[in-house]
C-alpha cells in the first residue's frame, strides 16, 4: 500500500467518522468497566486458588 492510497483511505475514514452520542458513549464506558471488573475478578479467583493450594503443602 502506497503513501498516497493510505492518505486517501485515511481521509475517507475521517469523513465518515462521527462523534458518539451520549448513549453510545455511556454504553462504551459501561462495557469497559465491566471488562475491567471481570479481569479483576478472574485475577482474584486465581490468587485465591493459588493461596489455598500453597496452604495445603
Amino acid at each position: 500500500m502506497g503513501l498516497r492510497s493510505f492518505l486517501s483511505s485515511a481521509r475517507r475514514l475521517l469523513r465518515l467518522a462521527t462523534k458518539p452520542g451520549r448513549s453510545e458513549l455511556w454504553l462504551s464506558i459501561k462495557i469497559c468497566f465491566l471488562g475491567i471488573a471481570l479481569i479483576g475478578v478472574i485475577g482474584f479467583v486465581i490468587k485465591l486458588i493459588s493461596t489455598a493450594l500453597q496452604g495445603t503443602y
